[in-house]
């Protein structure tokens, strides 16, 4: 499995963090149509279970809502959810490797990611920044690090930031077939929550490609 580093800084603070690396095989072996049909028994579950959404009684006491209002940011899976689940948002279907944890987010709102491990030079190592350290993002454009931000970086640099997403050299492509999927925790997060989401997470795959490799852990 993927190595995983715990900096001082970051094992100082006892939050959870949860991992699911995958080798998936060819493409062409993925039963995409059971996982388009699995992804819209999830999504109407998840709006069977609120009917009448209200913002501050479903997410008022989330761990990572909470945790994102101390950086002055709004968490992003709430918006998703609120635009896929009440505002007709359609699911995404462009990548389904990358379809996976979002589709975990909607059905759990815990966050979770993809980064595609051939891309990774080394191990991967947690920590805290104690300052806003700069690194290229997602969509190219030039993203920080926050102080007390839960990042993660390998031997070329950041590539993870729980407030600002992935990094460009790691992000999933459509080419990607070996990735980690994080599943990230909360100073209040209980363990068990990461765990949960995790056996979720390994079903989707395992709908999606049977035949895919799955190793998780929760450190």
């Amino acid at each position: 499995m993927l190595a995983i580093i715990k900096d001082p800084s970051f094992a100082a603070r006892n939050i959870p963090f949860g991992l699911a690396e995958v080798r998936y095989p060819a493409r062409e072996t993925w039963d995409e149509t059971s996982f388009r049909a699995l992804a819209e028994r999830e999504l109407a579950d998840c709006r069977a279970r609120f009917p009448d959404y209200d913002r501050k009684a479903v997410f008022g006491q989330n761990p990572y809502f909470r945790f994102f209002k101390k950086f002055k940011k709004t968490y992003p899976v709430m918006l998703q959810a609120e635009s896929v689940l009440f505002k007709g948002r359609p699911f995404p279907d462009v990548n389904p490797i990358t379809e996976v944890p979002f589709l975990l987010e909607l059905s759990t709102f815990v966050l979770s990611g993809t980064h595609d491990i051939d891309h990774m030079d080394g191990p991967l190592t947690l920590f805290t920044p104690d300052a806003k350290l700069p690194f290229p993002g997602l969509r190219g454009e030039e993203a920080h690090t926050y102080p007390n931000d839960v990042c993660g970086r390998d031997n070329r640099g950041i590539i993870l930031s729980m407030i600002a997403g992935a990094d460009a050299r790691t992000c999933a492509r459509p080419e990607s077939r070996h990735v980690f999927y994080p599943v990230f925790g909360t100073p209040d997060t209980p363990p068990a929550l990461l765990e949960e989401a995790l056996a979720r997470l390994t079903a989707f795959v395992r709908t999606l490609a049977p035949s895919a490799q799955i190793e998780t852990a929760v450190l």
